[in-house]
Protein backbone atom coordinates (compact mmCIF):
# COMPACT_ATOMS: atom_id res chain seq x y z
CA UNK A 1 0.00 0.00 0.00
CA UNK A 2 2.51 2.28 0.90
CA UNK A 3 4.53 1.84 -2.20
CA UNK A 4 1.00 3.30 -4.21
CA UNK A 5 1.79 6.06 -2.43
CA UNK A 6 5.21 6.91 -3.16
CA UNK A 7 4.40 8.00 -6.60
CA UNK A 8 1.74 11.08 -5.85
CA UNK A 9 3.72 12.00 -2.96
CA UNK A 10 7.27 12.46 -5.12
CA UNK A 11 4.62 14.44 -7.53
CA UNK A 12 3.66 16.27 -4.68
CA UNK A 13 7.85 17.18 -3.71
CA UNK A 14 8.31 18.19 -7.22
CA UNK A 15 5.82 20.73 -7.07
CA UNK A 16 6.41 22.26 -3.55
CA UNK A 17 10.21 22.27 -3.74
CA UNK A 18 12.31 24.21 -5.96
CA UNK A 19 15.61 22.79 -5.04
CA UNK A 20 16.48 19.68 -7.46
CA UNK A 21 18.82 18.17 -4.57
CA UNK A 22 16.50 18.90 -1.75
CA UNK A 23 13.42 17.37 -4.03
CA UNK A 24 15.92 14.23 -5.06
CA UNK A 25 16.74 13.68 -1.25
CA UNK A 26 12.95 14.02 -0.02
CA UNK A 27 11.58 11.71 -2.49
CA UNK A 28 14.75 8.70 -1.51
CA UNK A 29 13.54 9.54 1.81
CA UNK A 30 9.93 8.34 1.00
CA UNK A 31 10.77 5.57 -1.18
CA UNK A 32 13.30 4.00 1.31
CA UNK A 33 10.74 4.23 4.24
CA UNK A 34 9.03 1.68 3.91
CA UNK A 35 12.04 -0.76 3.16
CA UNK A 36 13.34 1.15 6.84
CA UNK A 37 10.01 -0.13 8.64
CA UNK A 38 9.98 -3.63 7.88
CA UNK A 39 13.86 -3.53 8.60
CA UNK A 40 12.95 -2.13 11.89
CA UNK A 41 10.00 -5.00 12.08
CA UNK A 42 12.19 -7.91 11.78
CA UNK A 43 14.68 -6.97 13.73
CA UNK A 44 11.68 -6.79 16.29
CA UNK A 45 10.77 -9.81 15.55
CA UNK A 46 14.37 -11.35 15.77
CA UNK A 47 14.63 -9.98 19.61
CA UNK A 48 11.22 -11.60 20.43
CA UNK A 49 12.01 -15.20 18.96
CA UNK A 50 16.22 -14.44 20.67
CA UNK A 51 13.69 -14.50 24.21
CA UNK A 52 11.77 -17.21 23.49
CA UNK A 53 14.34 -19.72 22.63
CA UNK A 54 16.13 -18.81 26.12
CA UNK A 55 12.95 -19.49 28.15
CA UNK A 56 13.15 -22.80 29.93
CA UNK A 57 9.54 -23.54 29.74
CA UNK A 58 8.67 -25.56 26.75
CA UNK A 59 5.70 -24.21 25.95
CA UNK A 60 7.37 -21.10 25.24
CA UNK A 61 10.86 -22.35 23.73
CA UNK A 62 9.51 -25.68 22.46
CA UNK A 63 7.41 -24.59 19.25
CA UNK A 64 10.10 -24.65 16.82
CA UNK A 65 11.44 -28.01 17.34
CA UNK A 66 8.08 -29.18 17.30
CA UNK A 67 7.31 -27.70 14.11
CA UNK A 68 10.72 -28.84 13.19
CA UNK A 69 9.56 -32.43 14.27
CA UNK A 70 6.63 -32.14 12.97
CA UNK A 71 7.38 -31.28 9.16
CA UNK A 72 10.05 -34.16 9.68
CA UNK A 73 7.71 -36.69 10.12
CA UNK A 74 4.94 -35.63 7.58
CA UNK A 75 7.52 -35.72 5.13
CA UNK A 76 9.04 -39.42 6.59
CA UNK A 77 5.45 -40.58 6.24
CA UNK A 78 5.09 -38.91 2.75
CA UNK A 79 8.14 -40.05 1.03
CA UNK A 80 8.97 -43.55 3.31
CA UNK A 81 6.21 -44.47 5.41
CA UNK A 82 3.23 -44.56 2.41
CA UNK A 83 5.06 -45.61 -0.76
CA UNK A 84 7.11 -49.07 1.76
CA UNK A 85 3.42 -49.67 3.21
CA UNK A 86 2.00 -49.82 -0.53
CA UNK A 87 4.57 -51.75 -1.31
CA UNK A 88 4.33 -54.64 1.45
CA UNK A 89 0.54 -54.17 0.79
CA UNK A 90 0.98 -55.12 -2.68
CA UNK A 91 3.03 -57.85 -1.76
CA UNK A 92 0.82 -59.17 0.26
CA UNK A 93 -2.02 -59.04 -2.49
CA UNK A 94 -4.28 -56.39 -0.44
CA UNK A 95 -5.51 -53.63 -1.81
CA UNK A 96 -3.79 -50.16 -1.56
CA UNK A 97 -4.88 -48.34 0.97
CA UNK A 98 -6.18 -44.34 0.17
CA UNK A 99 -3.57 -42.23 2.47
CA UNK A 100 -4.55 -38.72 3.46
CA UNK A 101 -3.42 -36.04 0.60
CA UNK A 102 -0.54 -33.65 1.88
CA UNK A 103 -0.53 -30.04 0.94
CA UNK A 104 3.75 -30.68 -0.01
CA UNK A 105 3.69 -27.13 -0.92
CA UNK A 106 3.00 -25.74 2.57
CA UNK A 107 5.02 -28.25 4.16
CA UNK A 108 8.50 -27.44 1.79
CA UNK A 109 7.61 -23.83 2.43
CA UNK A 110 7.98 -24.41 6.67
CA UNK A 111 10.37 -26.79 6.01
CA UNK A 112 12.83 -25.46 3.96
CA UNK A 113 12.24 -21.97 5.54
CA UNK A 114 13.14 -23.70 8.74
CA UNK A 115 16.03 -25.43 7.29
CA UNK A 116 17.60 -22.15 6.12
CA UNK A 117 17.57 -21.06 9.42
CA UNK A 118 18.97 -23.80 11.16
CA UNK A 119 21.94 -23.43 7.98
CA UNK A 120 22.34 -19.67 9.06
CA UNK A 121 22.59 -20.90 12.98
CA UNK A 122 24.92 -23.42 11.94
CA UNK A 123 27.19 -20.94 9.88
CA UNK A 124 26.93 -18.72 12.58
CA UNK A 125 28.51 -20.70 15.25
CA UNK A 126 31.34 -22.37 12.86
CA UNK A 127 32.23 -18.68 11.63
CA UNK A 128 32.16 -17.71 16.50
CA UNK A 129 29.81 -15.45 15.94
CA UNK A 130 27.63 -16.68 18.33
CA UNK A 131 28.22 -18.70 21.77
Amino acid sequence: MLASLIGPATDLIGKFVEDKDQKNKLAHEIATMAERHAQELAKGQLAVNAEEAKHKNIFVSGWRPFIGWTCGIALMAHFLLFPSADVITAYLGYPPVAYPAFDMDSLMTILLGMLGLGGMRSFEKYKKLTK
